[in-house]
């Protein structure tokens, strides 16, 4: 042992002989820092300072055990003997032990998680270790305060059933979408339902999002709204708004969730997204909104935002993102296939026809080229 740390301990070996000195509540911290403060402490100090842990802890005081709990959790020569004899505590020294880097197996985080102790749970949600399954388990729990420190762990992935938790809870909460907004780690195409609250340069990325995935697999086109059916929205604008919204959203194949969110957001980029998804033009899905008669009717720059945002989105695309900020499933696709049997009449197995001709307007872009590269 060096001669300092000997020296220390002499010294409280002394006070407590001289002076009825009660060394349970103390000796642990201070051989703690003791050890600490040396970058390589001795074997025979680390086996001292466990053998007196086991004997100590049980006995020592919460607040004591606490401040001792925080000193070795993330020590790395901390032996394993004092942490478990802390651990063994519980409750708030538990906590402490967790919230500082005790080293955990995935099994622990998961047994950590399933418990209902409150202060576990918060030391849980700041480590960068965290696993999916743990960070799952309490977002689960419901907890908002769990839920937001959580979101601002930016060391940790969150997995995919837990974002879909947390940004469910957004439609009801507002000031859940800030935080997840903040991740980097989140795609534009998981975020799209936070479109509302997003910057301009967000915004874009969702957009090319879902219109890469719109590409990729096609939303089935759909007839625009007819004239009729618009003009009975027109009608209601102005004197049953929520009429107008849940007519619009049926049109959609949404339900009550939809009209709700479309009502609910007043900067009315939803209403406009909505009637461009029902394949109204820009001119008419204009008219609608002024025709509502609020504050953003009344704006000239919303009403300006609100064109230039109903430009800049095509219809299918639209329409995935006003069913993701809703919370509504896709309407179902109608299977226009055509059924092939795998034999023909003769009972011969059906040979590979000519290829297909191709379409009117393929044939004439290729018909275009030629005649470039011919001229060429």
């Amino acid at each position: 042992m060096p001669s300092r740390i000997s020296a220390e301990l002499a010294h409280l070996a002394r006070l407590a002989r001289d002076g009825g000195l009660d060394l349970s509540q103390v000796s642990l911290r201070v051989k703690a820092d003791l050890l600490m403060s040396t970058p390589h402490p001795a074997p025979d100090d680390l086996a001292a300072f466990a053998e007196m842990a086991a004997a100590l802890v049980p006995g020592i005081d919460e607040a004591t055990a606490v401040i001792l709990a925080r000193k070795v959790a993330g020590w790395r020569h901390a032996p394993d003997a004092v942490l478990e004899a802390l651990r063994a505590r519980g409750g708030e020294v538990l906590a402490a032990l967790v919230r500082h880097g005790m080293p955990l197996r995935p099994t622990e985080f998961e047994a950590l998680a399933s418990q209902a102790d409150a202060a576990l749970a918060s030391a849980l949600t700041g480590r960068a270790d965290l696993t999916a399954t743990a960070t799952l388990m309490l977002v689960e729990r419901g907890d908002r305060a769990i839920d937001f420190a959580l979101m601002a762990n930016t060391a940790i992935d969150l997995p995919r059933a837990a974002l879909d938790l947390l940004v469910a809870r957004s439609r009801e909460d507002a000031a859940y979408a800030h935080p997840l907004l903040a991740r980097r780690d989140i795609s534009s195409t998981e975020i799209a339902p936070l479109f509302l609250f997003a910057g301009p340069d967000r915004r874009l990325a969702m957009l090319e999002s879902l219109a890469a995935l719109d590409s990729l697999s096609p939303t089935e086109r759909r007839q625009p709204v007819s004239h009729d059916a618009f003009m009975g929205w027109l009608a209601m604008a102005a004197d049953d708004q929520n009429g107008a919204f849940g007519a619009l959203a049926s049109h959609l194949g949404g339900g009550p969730a939809l009209a709700r969110a479309i009502a609910a957001d007043h900067s009315r980029d939803l209403a406009a997204l909505a009637l461009t998804a029902a394949g109204a033009s820009v001119e008419d899905a204009t008219r609608f909104l002024i025709r509502l008669g609020d504050e953003a009717a009344h704006s000239v720059e919303r009403i300006f935002a609100v064109v230039a945002l109903m430009r800049s989105v095509r219809p299918t695309v639209a329409l995935r993102l006003v069913m993701q900020v809703s919370g509504t499933p896709m309407p179902a696709t109608t299977r226009k296939g055509q059924h092939q049997p795998a034999m023909d009449p003769s009972g011969t197995p059906a040979r590979i026809g000519p290829a297909r001709p191709e379409s009117a307007m393929t044939t004439d872009i290729l018909r275009r080229l030629g005649v470039r590269r011919e001229q060429g």
